[in-house]
């Protein structure tokens, strides 16, 4: 899964990201929200968290635009408590709100908890085929499969958004957004998870992008 974290204190920010990746989670940290929207148009995320109270934009005009242009879900993550804050943000889209200080293990259960709402039930039964997208594990006939972290990232961005068309961009920018890739990368791996899956479980659409059988 991966995050988008907006939070301009330079040690909670960094402390978030660490304990984020600690436990499997991709995290990008965004400290300067100026740059918010540049990243949201060049790289792909599952989630964003939000802080409110930031250095150049309001938390709840970014939340507003996050929610219309790009409908992803939006956990907010303030010092601000009052109820009439909270009203705000729900009636903006925000999918939950939780106030500093806070537990970082309550973060994770109400980004699994989004996420469940948000992409449906976290174990995904194909066939002879089982994906537990929390423990990120895959069972092929009750037997576990071991997956190289940026197979299972392929395969969770399409089951996440299985009978749908993930397209060659969308999947460039979420499995390497840092590395100079192109589409050969993309066969490669999706030849990797049909040898592994079944082929008929990965669509392609030629010159578009691939499906995962709904």
């Amino acid at each position: 899964m991966r995050i988008l974290l907006i939070e301009d204190d330079t040690h909670l920010g960094d402390a978030l990201k660490r304990y984020l990746e600690k436990k499997g989670y991709s995290c990008n940290w965004i400290e300067d929200d100026r740059d918010v929207f540049l990243i949201l148009n060049s790289e792909a995320f599952d989630i964003v968290v939000l802080d409110l109270i930031l250095k150049f934009t309001s938390g709840e005009d970014i939340l507003k635009k996050i929610k219309e242009r790009y409908g992803l879900p939006v956990i907010v993550l303030t010092a601000k408590s009052e109820i009439k804050d909270k009203e705000v943000c729900f009636n903006l889209g925000a999918d939950d709100y939780i106030t500093k200080p806070f537990n970082p293990k309550e973060l994770i259960l109400r980004i699994n908890s989004v996420c469940r709402r948000y992409y449906g039930k976290a174990i995904i039964k194909v066939r002879d085929v089982e994906i537990d997208l929390e423990k990120k594990t895959v069972k092929k006939n009750g037997l576990l499969i071991d997956l190289t972290n940026k197979d299972w990232q392929l395969l969770e961005l399409l089951v996440r958004n299985r009978g749908k068309l993930v397209s060659n961009n969308t999947i460039l920018n979420y499995v390497w957004p840092y590395a100079d890739r192109d589409e050969n990368s993309i066969r490669a791996y999706i030849k990797r998870l049909r040898k592994i899956l079944g082929g008929e479980l990965i669509k392609n659409v030629k010159g578009r992008g691939y499906t995962f059988l709904e």
